[in-house]
């Protein structure tokens, strides 16, 4: 697998997961502490942290650090557009299998 394939990868393993997902949605209007991140999508702290670190590496956030405080946020916008792109395919996908199951 090529490099540029392997990142690709690395970054769409960033986002196939509920958890991060949510995460994704909160920052969606803005950077935010991981004081608020953590109980805003009712995880665990480090469960939370786990999460940031790997979107962190994959290089879908960007942190910073204000005191102690540390504040993250979509690195890129483009982000939010592969998650509403693959919003729009599984709204396709549910309508056209209620579709198919009313056929039956």
């Amino acid at each position: 697998m090529s490099e540029l394939a392997a990142f690709r990868a690395d970054i769409l393993k960033a986002l196939a997961q509920p958890t991060r997902l949510k995460i994704i949605e909160l920052l969606r209007d803005g950077e935010r502490c991981v004081c608020e991140i953590f109980p805003a999508i009712s995880e665990e702290q480090s469960n939370t942290s786990r999460h940031l670190n790997m979107m962190l590496a994959a290089g879908v956030l960007s942190r910073r650090k204000e005191g102690l405080k540390i504040f993250y946020a979509i690195k890129h916008p483009e982000i939010l557009e592969i998650v509403d792109i693959v919003t729009l395919i599984v709204k396709q996908e549910t309508a056209g299998r209620h579709e198919l199951l009313k056929a039956v």
